[in-house]
């Protein structure tokens, strides 16, 4: 695999990359592709994530699990679609409660890079799928480079707020040095928590909690 990564993020992940589990994770990738699968995102696009938020800009960690599985949507990063492309609904929900939290009105942009270029880590724990298959490539290795992934951002960094939302999310906070970071857990957005991620109010709460460190707060507003 070509990994096209932002050089602190290689730096950091190298290790990583001449691990066994990596080159295995690759050559199933290759393999689907020589089999005439479709895998999204597109290979430019797998670690876009890293391109946009370099390791020591790192200032929130939102953990999605899987990337959209339909042609056009995966970009990348976790939740985002490109604008033009309907809002999936845990995205509807998100910005929903941006709104209510906040008291603003988004624009109907679903392109979430300008959180990623203000700090906002958009990591999925999955970085691609087969199309139309969701969760097809669980187990083929990512969780185990995601997980070396936010054990980086938890060492090398300070005061990250990591917004964990639903049980998945939840599973990986044992990965976080807490008394270093702070971990604010909700329901997950989608419709079939019920309504139980409104009124969460992570987007002001991380906010305070940048300020209190002298950081800059993120202007969620699309």
């Amino acid at each position: 695999m070509d990994v096209r990564i932002e050089p602190s993020w290689h730096e950091a992940l190298q290790a990583e990359f001449d691990k066994p589990y990596f080159a295995s994770l690759a050559a199933t990738l290759h393999r689907e592709k020589a089999e005439g699968r479709v895998i999204f995102p597109p290979g430019p696009r797998i670690f876009r994530a890293f391109e946009l938020t370099p390791l020591d800009q790192v200032k929130v960690v939102i953990l999605g699990q899987d990337p959209y599985h339909g042609y056009g949507q995966a970009t990348g990063l976790c939740f985002s679609v490109p604008d033009g492309v309907a809002a999936p609904p845990s995205l509807v929900n998100i910005f929903k409660e941006i709104e209510s939290d906040l008291g603003i009105r988004m624009s109907g942009s679903t392109d979430l890079e300008p959180w990623a270029r203000q700090g906002v880590l958009l990591l999925n724990a999955i970085l691609t799928v087969r199309s139309g298959e969701a969760a097809s490539h669980s187990g083929i290795g990512w969780q185990s480079f995601t997980d070396a992934v936010i054990r980086t951002v938890s060492e090398r960094c300070q005061g990250v707020v990591f917004l964990l939302w639903g049980n998945f999310a939840r599973s990986k906070r044992d990965l976080i040095d807490s008394s270093r970071h702070h971990i604010l857990e909700a329901a997950h957005p989608s419709p079939l928590a019920r309504g139980a991620f409104f009124g969460c109010r992570h987007f002001s709460r991380t906010n305070q909690i940048l300020q209190e460190q002298n950081k800059t707060p993120i202007n969620w507003q699309l």
